[in-house]
């Protein structure tokens, strides 16, 4: 047997208690970018859950492999679940608002009911992606399902992943909603109906309660807790004059907050405004660009910067300097540089 060639990560995406993110490359081939979520760092208690997702990510990566605008699976093995690169920026960002973007996103969607796969998880709008041709793309399989046989479970869910793009559809181009989808976002299924009035619920309270996580991106709840007054404490000092906070991935575990404040102050005058205890970095820009554009500075995510700079050309003028004087060299820590 072939030894394995080695994956050279480059950039820590996001961490959760059951997995970290991380993009790179294989040795000897740099220009072929790929994701590995790593399960090699899972604590003891958290791998039961872990193991169950990486199972069923697995099993539904192997189906879809191949369909267009969906990930290719290219390794398993005890370092964790290797895919190939999706790229695109998320539709939070991307706020996609042409008919041809949700007819490519239901041809996915068709696709992968052909191959009995329901993604269930497509409400968080994190999970699409416009490409840079302006098409569609899925990601995270985590809680995706490949059914045996078409029964009333499979078109239940397969029904609730159209009507999760519908409703992506309603947030960014309303304009594009036919009467059948107006019909159809009227029109929850049982088991979601059931499921928002008691699963949800205890959903929420595990995950955000006893593990302080969150459906945003492994980012934690942090920000939502404790980001009101973080802001507060952080505008009541006169020179600062506006502040937007992101996650990003800790060096060693977890996700820390990133606030950018616009102010003149230096990097270590903006260091001195708030304890590391409740922010991990801070830092000082002349304009602050929308939350999303900073979220992607914070989080290394600058592929997908740059494919907004590309539609926005005259944004890059703010956002070069913030680049260039970004806190989190999480990507250049693993590259060497």
């Amino acid at each position: 047997m072939s030894a394995r060639t080695p994956f050279i990560p480059t950039t820590v995406h996001k961490r959760d208690e059951f997995s970290e993110t991380v993009s790179g490359h294989l040795e000897g081939a740099k220009d072929a970018k790929l994701v590995l979520r790593k399960l090699d760092g899972v604590p003891f208690w958290a791998k039961p859950i872990a193991s169950f997702l990486a199972r069923k990510e697995v099993r539904s990566l192997r189906v879809v492999t191949g369909i267009e605008g969906t990930p290719d699976l290219i390794r398993v093995d005890d370092e964790g679940i290797l895919r190939s690169w999706s790229a695109g920026i998320p539709l939070n960002l991307a706020k996609p608002d042409t008919a041809e973007f949700y007819k490519d996103a239901k041809r996915i969607l068709r696709d992968m009911r052909r191959r009995n796969v329901t993604h269930n998880d497509l409400a968080k709008p994190q999970n699409w992606l416009m490409a840079p041709d302006g098409s569609a793309a899925v990601i995270d399989f985590q809680l995706a399902s490949v059914h045996r046989r078409r029964g009333k479970l499979f078109r239940v869910m397969g029904y609730e992943d159209l009507r999760h793009l519908v409703k992506q559809k309603r947030r960014y181009a309303s304009a594009l909603l036919t009467p059948a989808e107006h019909r159809m976002l009227a029109r929850k299924s049982l088991p979601t109906r059931i499921w928002m009035a008691t699963g949800k619920r205890a959903y929420n309270a595990i995950t955000r309660g006893l593990f302080s996580w969150s459906d945003g991106e492994g980012t934690g709840n942090r920000i939502a807790q404790d980001g009101p007054s973080i802001t507060t404490d952080l505008l009541a000092n006169d020179a600062v004059q506006g502040v937007s906070l992101s996650p990003f991935a800790l060096p060693a575990k977890g996700m820390g907050i990133y606030a950018f404040v616009k102010s003149d102050l230096s990097a270590s005058e903006a260091r001195a405004l708030i304890s590391e205890t409740r922010v991990e970095l801070i830092q000082p820009v002349a304009v602050l660009p929308r939350t999303e554009v900073l979220e992607l500075i914070a989080m290394n995510r600058l592929d997908e910067l740059e494919i907004v700079l590309n539609a926005e050309p005259d944004l890059r003028a703010i956002t070069d300097p913030i680049v260039a004087g970004r806190l989190n060299l999480t990507d250049r820590r693993l590259a060497g540089v």
